[in-house]
């Protein structure tokens, strides 16, 4: 008798489980669409911000298919970074506005594994094109740079930033 009891109530359960399964996938289709229309809207708004940063700045920059806005001005004569190296690198990491959040001269030369997640994905993905020596700017939607949230310390939320920056060297370690 207990084991039919038990029985009962672990198939319950399960069949309550599985109910809420299925309404929580239902509520989320809901929301699909509208939150690529939003996001469709943003990245558009986004875009729109950086060409007519370019525009006044006059700077003629590339853009690549995942939406990092690049020119590299200074050709270099040394190694290619490529992922696993090291890279070490003076920068300035500015606003649309102008505002420097970050620099090299108070912070120090930044250094970081390529291809490793330890900066900004727009950052690294800039970093890949250059050889020793180069200099860019890169400029990095917020899908490429601190998204939604910001740093929590000088990039406000959903920012577009600019780097400028200098490959200093590429290392194995």
């Amino acid at each position: 008798m207990k084991i039919r009891y038990l029985f009962f109530i672990t198939f319950f359960v399960i069949s309550c489980i599985n109910r809420n399964k299925k309404s929580e996938e239902k509520d989320f289709s809901r929301y699909k669409e509208p939150l690529i229309r939003i996001n469709t809207y943003l990245v558009d708004k986004d875009s729109l911000l950086i060409e007519q940063y370019c525009k006044r700045r006059k700077l003629n920059m590339n853009l690549t298919l995942y939406g990092l806005w690049y020119k590299i001005y200074h050709k270099g004569t040394g190694d290619s970074a490529k992922v696993g190296k090291v890279a070490n690198i003076k920068y300035r990491l500015k606003l649309l506005n102008g505002k420097v959040c970050y620099d090299s001269d108070s912070a120090g030369i930044m250094s970081f594994r390529i291809g490793y997640e330890d900066v900004e994905s727009g950052l690294d993905k800039g970093i890949r094109m250059m050889r020793e020596g180069d200099s860019a700017i890169f400029i990095l939607p917020p899908s490429l740079a601190h998204g939604l949230l910001g740093d929590f310390d000088c990039i406000p939320p959903r920012s577009i930033i600019i780097y400028e920056v200098k490959l200093i060297k590429v290392t194995n370690n």
